[in-house]
């Protein structure tokens, strides 16, 4: 495990928009739950559990989350404006840098919506936009083999994991 970590997970599969449900009411799916929850579940096997998870407010993401922290990927989930769709990450992740690591070692899950994640997935790797691209449901672990400080973050994690849905529900 490097000294920061963080693993990005897409949302599950969600009702279609268009459905006269609200954008941030859109629920996932019975498949979109199940495979959720397969996937996690597989996840937890490859030992990719976290500290802490933080979700996006919107139900889709919620509900993603929640299904991480039932299977055993973090302990607790917490929502945060800051995974919406369309804002920036960035400074509750600065912020979270400045805290204890407690052993120094930190990993974090954030489950969120694309094109954000892959956009902050390509920011911290120093790749060009639209580089990285996580399905529904998948995830990428990113990581800095030493915890640099916020300023110097950026550009210089190393993409360790980019896992479909697909590749993590193989048998």
């Amino acid at each position: 495990m490097a000294e920061l970590e963080l693993i990005l997970l897409r949302h599950g599969i969600a009702e279609p928009r268009g459905t006269g449900v609200q954008e941030r009411l859109r629920a996932l799916t019975p498949e979109g739950r199940e495979r959720t929850r397969r996937i996690c579940e597989r996840a937890r096997q490859l030992g990719l559990i976290a500290h802490s998870l933080v979700s996006s407010p919107l139900v889709r993401a919620h509900q993603t989350g929640e299904i991480a922290v039932d299977v055993g990927l973090a302990p607790t989930l917490t929502c945060s404006e800051a995974l919406a769709p369309g804002a920036d990450p960035w400074p509750m992740l600065q912020e979270w840098w400045s805290q204890e690591g407690g052993d120094g070692r930190r990993r974090w899950i954030l489950v969120g919506h694309e094109p954000d994640l892959g956009l902050l997935a390509c920011r911290l790797i120093g790749a060009p936009p639209g580089a990285v691209v996580l399905k529904k449901a998948g995830l990428a672990l990113l990581g800095w083999a030493k915890a640099p400080s916020p300023s110097r973050a950026l550009g210089r994690a190393q993409l360790q994991l980019l896992l479909t849905p697909k590749v993590l529900t193989c048998p």
